[in-house]
């Protein structure tokens, strides 16, 4: 089995990672994040309690496990500091368990300010931004004008660096936007404060997690958002601005290139996505609602209701491609209990031509028509299955359905939120 793993949205994000993660980090050694922000959200339910973590990696539940908050994420001590905060009041332990990158880039103040400021001048053509200031913090970082965590190390440089950064954004804010300025020195204590507090969680991760690589410890990588959201390979421009494919783990924790032994791919079993952009199977009528209720498709971090379709395969296969998924993991199937058939989007058409692969242009996918297959209901509760063997014939059809069409076995079948509430057919972590 695998000692280096890595956790990849298969679809448009919040596939249910989350639950997947949180299994697989009670036997993990560490976890690492490496790449996004608070933009993120996992959801874990234990015990009938709901933990939503942004920034804190999953294995903060594990009691043994050390969490790694890598290089590629983009910081924000704000956020961090009231995650902490939340899991501390629910009786959850994390000191000595969190480290932070030195190489992390800081989400500011005034990162907030011009993403909220950016989308609002877009309009109708807002591409769904969370406005947690990812993509300006990594506008900054692409620019070379960014700030990192190791810069918090000296106070005065610290000070007179953020200085310098929050007159130009002023500049931008006051002379572009027609707003009032932010206030430097209202930021500048803040953040020389957190620069004090943070200093307990900071080292060199990338060598932390080499070391425990040499030492055979168990690594599991979670993924953020998912592979349609990926700044390179997703539906740009309604994407994320940092790789949550799982190429973007080695750049995002400093790991060399093929050190991950095992890829998990996350997909419903049916498929959503949240903010603007093209979507195939999406459903505008009572079907897509009874889904969205029955999933209760709302987004952890931003609450906003989620566009839901029948299942991709189109997009799930070229998720498995670009990602080399080995296996994956297949959540919330119990939501399609009620439906007396179940539609499973084989390919595209797309002016008479039918289409197998994923295209990149945009025009190309608002013009294509899910292609389908029919699949029989089982029209049965099946969260009370705990094995393969006590699902419906029917749902396992349904499943090796998708395994044919997306060519990756599924290893992981949850049928309910709840830890118990999880079928595994192939242990991924020994």
């Amino acid at each position: 089995m695998a000692k280096n793993i890595a956790v990849i949205g298969a679809q448009w994000g919040d596939e249910g990672k989350g639950k997947v993660i949180d299994y697989l980090a009670g036997k993990a050694d560490v976890v690492v994040r490496a790449q996004g922000g608070s933009n993120a959200g996992h959801t874990v339910v234990i015990e009938g309690k709901k933990y939503a973590l942004h920034l804190v990696p999953s294995g903060i539940l594990n009691k043994n496990a050390k969490n790694i908050i890598g290089n590629g994420v983009v910081f924000d001590p704000e956020g961090f500091f009231d995650e902490l905060r939340k899991l501390e009041d629910d009786g959850i332990e994390t000191k000595g368990k969190i480290f932070l990158s030195d190489r992390a880039h800081i989400v500011f103040s005034y990162h907030k300010k011009l993403d909220a400021l950016a989308e609002n001048a877009r309009g109708t053509e807002n591409i769904g931004t969370t406005l947690k200031g990812i993509g300006p913090c990594y506008m900054d970082k692409i620019e070379r004008s960014g700030l990192r965590i190791c810069d918090m190390e000296d106070i005065s440089d610290f000070r007179t660096k953020l200085s310098a950064q929050i007159d130009a954004k002023n500049e931008i804010i006051t002379k572009l936007y027609k707003e009032e300025p932010l206030d430097k020195e209202e930021i500048l204590i803040k953040y020389i404060e957190y620069a004090e507090r943070l200093k307990p969680y900071v080292c060199d991760t990338s060598v932390m997690l080499h070391e425990a690589m040499l030492d055979q410890k168990t690594v599991l990588f979670e993924g953020a958002q998912g592979t349609m959201l990926d700044l390179d390979l997703g539906t740009y421009p309604y994407v994320t601005s940092s790789h949550p494919v799982s190429g973007g783990f080695p750049v995002g924790s400093g790991i060399g290139e093929g050190r991950i032994e095992e890829v998990v791919g996350i997909t419903k079993a049916y498929t959503t996505r949240v903010g603007e952009g093209p979507f195939v199977t999406e459903l505008l009528d009572e079907t897509g609602g009874l889904i969205r209720e029955r999933g209760n498709e709302y987004g952890a971090t931003t609450g906003r209701p989620r566009r839901c379709g029948w299942f991709d395969s189109v997009v799930v296969r070229y998720s498995a491609r670009v990602n080399g998924t080995t296996a994956t993991a297949l959540m919330l199937l119990d939501v399609l209990d009620v439906f007396p058939e179940i539609h499973v989007c084989y390919a595209y058409e797309h002016k008479g031509k039918i289409i197998e692969n994923f295209p990149a242009s945009l025009k190309t996918l608002q013009e294509c028509t899910p292609v389908y297959k029919t699949v029989k209901g089982w029209e049965t509760d099946i969260s009370g299955c705990r094995t393969w063997e006590e699902l419906p014939e029917q749902t396992k059809v349904y499943i090796k359905e998708i395994e044919t069409l997306t060519g990756i076995p599924v290893k992981i079948v949850s049928v309910g939120p709840r830890r118990d509430q999880t079928i595994i057919r192939e242990e991924i972590i020994s």
